[in-house]
């Protein structure tokens, strides 16, 4: 079931109607239940991998806080290498076993085996690890209900796409039955209306365009140029994958559950260090609490801290997919870190241009066109395919006439930078979901509501991009 579909909306009603009949505990169970059948609306037979992953991980959580010094560290190392390898296998067996092929010269097509990839692996067996070094590490005891730690892993808004959900956030959050006041519900209907919008109007606008692009293929029979295919992407993976998450966060809202941020505005960051202080907030934060810390961090000589970004965002890179692409895509911003950090370092001295105002858009401008060119491996197919789309990006033919025929590719950034100056620090949409009278709160709902029915775009169904991770 698709955020984007009139089937998910029906199932997110029932859900809404079931819980509202039920008590605390049993309204927990059903959630369960009902995130179970969520997940088998994408094929049924991953549901026993899940309650796998749960009744391992809640047992390891036990196990592990039963245990003391080495004992407990082998548990934990155990714990993780049990997700490791249930992660592991379903994404990347073929991927090892066409590296072993080609190694030893052997034909790849016999030794490859039929693995279908559980839509949101990545994301469930992250946070099984999440919470085994939690407690570990003594930030949070073992959960004692089986019920509320099924509810952690397979609680359908996060689910399939994210964002990770860290144990320390959740579960103090299951105590009691949710109480929605109006400003929760307010919130949560902006954000569910925001999330449609970029989705459905912003990332679907940007997706054929992308897709033209990228397969070889003509858009609207034009040839689409090598910087506005790079751009479209760029549009794409952000109004998608922030608009999934802001779905993802109003429907957990509405159920009585808050989600952290997982997206602050990031292709307005001034550096590469900052932009990944911003997207994918979850992904970027956990590779640094559970891995990136785990190797020494920057607690140790200033060359193993380089080899540590470069290690983690390599390793961030390969957590997408199983391709060297992604692996290129991850080591390119671990690279791109490292010089920024290089950088601050040989201006710590000094006091540098970057601290007057008019040096910030060349900033984030810059950090912009560094972010949509680490987008070109992360898309294409290979990296000859990357080669190739790098060589043609000055080749600027027929762009006047793609931009004439196509306006929304330059229109929809220049409204995204005139909203967000309209809407500094969000103060309009606090405004909406705290203080605005109930006409205001309606008028702006009707008004984003025809915004859909005008620009949506309804005659293709495109899957949300995270989906496949």
């Amino acid at each position: 079931m698709l955020f984007d579909t009139f089937g998910y909306w029906g199932f997110f009603t029932l859900v809404l109607v079931v819980l509202a009949c039920l008590n605390n505990r049993a309204g927990k169970l059903a959630l369960v239940l009902l995130s179970y059948v969520f997940y088998a609306a994408w094929d049924w037979r991953f549901c026993f991998l899940l309650a796998l992953s749960s009744i391992a991980n809640y047992c390891f959580g036990h196990w592990i806080d039963s245990n003391e010094g080495a004992a407990r560290k082998r548990v934990v190392t155990l714990a993780i290498v049990f997700n490791l390898c249930l992660l592991g296998f379903f994404k990347y067996c073929n991927f090892f076993v066409q590296g072993f092929a080609a190694l030893f010269h052997l034909p790849a097509d016999h030794l490859l085996l039929n693995i279908v990839l559980p839509v949101g692996i990545s994301f469930f067996t992250f946070e099984g690890i999440a919470y085994a070094v939690d407690v570990y590490r003594r930030q949070l005891p073992a959960v004692q209900s089986k019920t509320d730690f099924a509810l952690f892993v397979a609680f359908f808004p996060h689910l399939v796409a994210g964002p990770i959900i860290r144990p320390l956030d959740f579960f103090p959050q299951l105590g009691n039955k949710p109480a929605l006041d109006s400003n929760d519900t307010r919130w949560g209907l902006r954000e569910i209306l925001k999330g449609l919008i970029k989705k459905i109007v912003l990332a679907n606008y940007c997706a054929p365009i992308a897709d033209a692009f990228f397969t070889g293929h003509a858009h609207g029979n034009l040839t689409v140029p090598a910087w506005i295919g790079v751009l479209a992407f760029s549009l794409q993976i952000y109004f998608d994958f922030s608009g999934y998450t802001d779905i993802a966060r109003g429907c957990a809202r509405l159920l009585g559950y808050r989600f952290p941020a997982n997206f602050e505005r990031p292709y307005l960051s001034a550096n590469i260090t900052e932009f990944w202080r911003r997207w994918h907030i979850s992904l970027s934060t956990w590779l640094r609490d559970y891995l990136y810390i785990s190797l020494g961090g920057n607690r140790i000589s200033v060359p193993r801290t380089y080899l540590n970004l470069l290690i983690v965002m390599t390793l961030g890179g390969l957590w997408h997919g199983a391709s060297w692409n992604f692996a290129i895509w991850g080591c390119y911003h671990g690279t791109l870190l490292c010089l920024h950090r290089l950088w601050q370092r040989s201006l710590r001295a000094a006091s540098p241009a970057s601290e007057h105002p008019w040096y910030w858009p060349f900033c984030v401008l810059a950090t912009f066109l560094l972010v949509s060119l680490g987008w070109i491996p992360f898309r294409a197919d290979s990296l000859g395919h990357t080669l190739a789309i790098l060589q043609s990006l000055p080749n600027l033919a027929h762009s006047r006439e793609f931009l004439a025929q196509n306006w929304g590719i330059w229109l929809i950034p220049l409204l995204s930078l005139l909203w967000c100056a309209l809407d500094r620090g969000r103060r309009i949409q606090q405004w909406l979901a705290e203080r605005a009278s109930l006409a205001n709160a309606i008028a702006a709902a009707v008004l984003a509501i025809y915004v859909l029915q005008i620009f949506a775009q309804i005659d293709v169904q495109i899957p949300f991009v995270y989906f496949q991770f």
